[in-house]
């Protein structure tokens, strides 16, 4: 019988079972372990959860051999695992990834506070048998995932502008891979944040809402630049504890005026974030979850990888930022009343009549815009000119510029605010106003009031 590859039995890496770790100290005692975590590094590799300095850990370091016995909760099958230790690492994109997993297991086991990863012990693995049970393949999952990732890609690969691409990554997610909650995140470079620009399946779409770098599934994705995976809830990588350290850590004790609610599950199961790559750096995430405890396997994250890796080269292509289908979604409000418009310099934050609409970059676009409008008249711009603003302070990348539009479009529709941003030809946009703009303008400290 053909001996079964890692690849095959990566069902057995999932901590649904613990493991089961035997080694030898120098004099050849053995001793036997349970171990929380087994990580599915590539075809050569796992790693092992380093969380006790105990007997274990001596003999592993001792002879640097070892033996784990993993079972296939589908297939009831224990498969024997001889191991040779390589080397331990305490941080960098694989710590963060079993620490996130193992935050996951201990929650669902009742262990959090006893769980705590000191590093992950890589070894190489030098043979795999079948110790009993009967070795089959695993069952196929319920969806083609191949057939899923072709058909994703030529549908994303159809779309003509920046917000239409967004959009139907979302949709592709949700017909072709079932997934029914999930949302797109674009990095700002200067806060080190990321801000919603797209969600489907949430009471709330959340556009505009932010997660800081670090924080969470979404947060740690990011900064490692890796898929970040937990198949169970955890407290330490839930969004409502990662906003209260987020705000704690920005000295706010409560939501401020320009906060918009993070539009999450209230008690997801399963969450995967999938860092979006443009031109070698992290620019986006695309993040789903489910209610359902272990809803994203090792074949959905690779799967969701190569859609992610689309939708990165698809965003560095250079498409039109603002497409029709959005704005017109939800039409302008007919007003003739005078549309008051507020603009804080310390944060680039703008109200409309009081509301709150976007801040940032995004707000310092929507104010130039409404600026020019009001003292020209002139309602239509290109993307050109903005991108050239130095007063805007884009960062370099092009798909920045894109993204804040997107952005700041779809607050103004979310906000049924009457003034609308539309697609007025390749590379141009429209500022539509039914009325007459009144402006005021807050400045930095030190600066002028101005309206």
């Amino acid at each position: 019988m053909t001996a079964p590859s890692l690849d095959v039995i990566r069902n057995c890496f999932e901590g649904v079972v613990p493991a089961v770790l035997a080694t030898c100290d120098a004099e050849g005692v053995p001793n036997v372990s349970l171990v929380s975590q087994v990580h599915y590094v590539d075809r050569g590799r796992v790693a092992l959860s380093y969380q006790f300095f105990n007997k274990t850990r001596r003999n592993i370091l001792a002879t640097g051999g070892a033996t784990v016995s993993v079972l296939d909760p589908e297939c009831v099958t224990d498969y024997r695992l001889d191991l040779t230790y390589e080397e331990t690492q305490s941080e960098g994109a694989l710590f963060e990834i079993m620490k996130a997993k193992l935050a996951g297991i201990a929650s669902h086991s009742g262990m959090e506070g006893v769980f705590q990863l000191r590093g992950a012990d890589i070894f190489r693995v030098l043979s795999v048998e079948v110790a009993s049970g009967p070795f089959a393949v695993p069952p196929s999952a319920p969806r083609n995932l191949l057939s899923a990732v072709r058909r994703s890609w030529d549908i994303l690969g159809e779309a003509r502008e920046f917000g239409a691409l967004l959009d139907r990554t979302l949709d592709c997610l949700r017909d072709c891979f079932s997934i029914e909650h999930a949302m797109i995140l674009i990095r700002d470079e200067a806060a080190e944040r990321f801000y919603t620009v797209a969600s489907t399946g949430y009471a709330r779409s959340g556009i505009g809402s932010e997660i800081a770098l670090g924080h969470g599934v979404i947060g740690v994705a990011a900064r490692e630049g890796v898929p970040i995976r937990i198949g169970h809830m955890t407290s330490e990588y839930s969004y409502g504890a990662a906003l209260r350290d987020q705000a704690r850590d920005y000295g706010l004790e409560a939501a401020d005026a320009t906060e918009i609610p993070y539009p999450g599950l209230p008690a997801p199961e399963s969450q995967i974030a999938l860092p979006v790559v443009v031109a070698g750096r992290t620019t986006g995430v695309l993040f789903a979850e489910s209610p359902e405890p272990m809803r994203f396997r090792y074949d959905d994250e690779d799967a969701l990888a190569l859609v992610a890796a689309r939708l990165g080269e698809l965003m560095a292509s250079g498409l039109d930022p603002v497409g029709v289908e959005y704005g017109e979604r939800l039409p302008a409000c007919a007003t003739t009343q005078p549309i008051r418009v507020r603009h804080y310099g310390a944060d680039n934050s703008v109200f409309i009549d009081h509301d709150y609409l976007i801040k940032g970059v995004a707000g310092a676009i929507f104010w130039k815009l409404a600026g020019e409008h009001a003292l020209t008249g002139r309602c239509e711009f290109t993307n050109r000119e903005l991108r050239l603003d130095p007063a805007l302070r884009l960062p370099e990348f092009a798909e920045n510029l894109e993204a804040r539009l997107v952005l700041l479009q779809r607050r103004l529709v979310e906000r049924a605010c009457p003034i609308r941003l539309e697609k007025a030809g390749r590379g141009r946009l429209r500022l539509r106003v039914p009325s007459t703009l009144i402006l005021e303008d807050i400045p930095a400290a030190g600066g002028k009031l101005t309206a």
